[in-house]
């Protein structure tokens, strides 16, 4: 883009806050809920199997359509997509906190995980029209962009605490009104607008993508209380195969994909979209189940329990943007990635030791501060490897596909700990002993899982060529 096209720097960088706000909304959305699951499961009638699906609901359409996202951005230009993003959450939070029942609850969860899909890809478009012409400032606005993720995490656990003590759980979502008709106002006026160009909407890609990671998760879901072996678990997970598939087939064909396969013979970058999957079906169930433990275990009322994690997702921001680059530049990329992975296992078998009569002092904050190093040291490496390993040209690509290797580990590492944690007693709702043992067999499940991240990364990625393949920018922007 050509300087005169740009907005004037000092809009540049209010238009950089907007695009902040977006990935912090973009994370909160997913964190503010952790605290108001047990009053909305208390008040909208949630089994202990479907309550996932209030998480699950926005993950599954988010990740399963970040990658379409990409492409209308790319397509119709990244200031509409972006905009059209921020009135579909501004729909799904009215719906998702006016709710009377289970369905419409999910209806809204899910609207409000298709607007998070228009608008992060559009929202690094945006970044990236903005500030890619001078790398130094670059540099600052993806260290602003980043630092955004994890203050979103860390706002949302609080607020959820505030919000659902003081006020009640529907404002959760009612929060994001405001917001994003704010952000609706400013966008016509601070971001720069790009022609719309011809080319190709793989919609049936995308349909099928999210429909086959959806009837994935429900077959994870539902198998615990139909049975593995059941008609209805068989019927679904087949479905969800015979769609995946169908998915691969479709971009194998297509001139204009969704998702060029062929971006995967980096080795690097298959390597480091595993870790992230891995990852998020690790940290999201023990993020998911330390909230019920600290409610319905330890007694916990709303606020108390969303202040008791500010701790740990404190430690998570200073990890990454401090930490984690200087060991980097250290030992490289690779070492701390698989550091961090066993680090991440070391705390959540530490969580699996949670007792029924245990304490947030004893119990929670020593293994949930380890689990947090674990995943700030492993999150920035994995992430650089994947966005450097694509060729230049195709960067846009290989973000669209690192956030949705996180999102679909995010849904089915929950979906399958859920099944664990219920067939070990956790839906055994007032029995303190039964849903002790319920979640702490869900550590010890995602413990299993990070220690697979750490195994395959230390056999799959490529030592000297990962050292090469991380970023400068992504590093310099980490630590700023």
């Amino acid at each position: 883009m050509s300087t005169s096209s740009a907005p004037a720097s000092s809009r540049r960088w209010w238009a950089l806050g907007l695009i902040a706000a977006a990935q912090f909304m973009v994370i909160m959305d997913t964190s503010i809920i952790g605290v108001a699951l047990p009053r909305m499961q208390a008040e909208l009638g949630f089994t202990p199997g479907n309550l996932s699906w209030v998480f699950n609901a926005y993950v599954v359409a988010f990740g399963g359509l970040l990658l379409l996202g990409g492409r209308l951005s790319d397509l119709l230009g990244a200031r509409r997509i972006f905009a059209a993003g921020w009135a579909v959450l501004l729909v799904g939070s009215v719906v998702a906190g006016v709710a009377s029942g289970v369905g419409t609850e999910l209806a809204g969860r899910a609207v409000q995980g298709v607007g998070a899909a228009l608008i992060a890809p559009s929202a690094l478009t945006l970044l990236m029209m903005l500030f890619g012409a001078n790398p130094k400032e670059l540099t600052k606005a993806i260290a602003l962009y980043g630092a955004a993720a994890p203050a979103g995490g860390t706002a949302g656990v609080f607020l959820g605490g505030v919000i659902t003590e003081y006020l009640s759980w529907p404002w959760v979502f009612f929060l994001n009104i405001p917001i994003a008709a704010i952000a609706l106002l400013a966008t016509p006026a601070l971001m720069p607008a790009a022609p719309a160009r011809r080319g190709s909407i793989d919609l049936v890609g995308a349909l099928t993508v999210t429909a086959g990671l959806g009837a994935g998760v429900y077959t994870i879901v539902r198998a615990p209380e139909v049975g593995w072996s059941s008609g209805q678990t068989l019927l679904a997970g087949a479905a969800a195969v015979v769609l995946l598939a169908l998915f691969v087939a479709i971009q194998a064909k297509r001139r204009e994909p969704l998702m060029r396969l062929a971006i995967f013979r980096s080795p690097n970058l298959a390597a480091a979209n595993v870790a992230q999957l891995l990852l998020g079906a690790a940290w999201v169930p023990m993020w998911f189940f330390l909230n019920l433990y600290l409610q319905q275990v330890l007694g916990l009322s709303a606020f108390p329990s969303g202040s008791a994690l500010l701790p740990m997702t404190t430690f998570i921001m200073l990890g990454m943007i401090v930490v984690a680059p200087r060991l980097i530049a250290a030992i490289g990329p690779k070492k701390t990635l698989v550091a961090g992975m066993a680090i991440l296992t070391a705390g959540l078998a530490g969580l699996s030791l949670i007792r029924s009569n245990g304490s947030f002092w004893v119990d929670v904050l020593p293994a949930s501060l380890i689990a947090a190093a674990g995943m700030s040291l492993a999150f920035i490496p994995s992430l650089g490897i994947a966005l450097s390993s694509a060729r230049p040209e195709e960067g846009g690509l290989a973000s669209g596909i690192v956030n949705t290797s996180y999102q679909i580990g995010s849904a089915l590492g929950l979906a399958a700990m859920t099944a664990v944690a219920a067939a070990n007693g956790a839906d055994r709702l007032g029995d303190v002993g039964s849903l002790t043992d319920g979640y702490s067999a869900a550590f010890i499940g995602a413990a299993v899982i990070a220690a697979a991240g750490a195994v395959l990364t230390a056999i799959w990625l490529r030592t000297q060529r990962a050292a090469e393949e991380a970023p400068a920018p992504v590093e310099a922007a980490a630590s700023k």
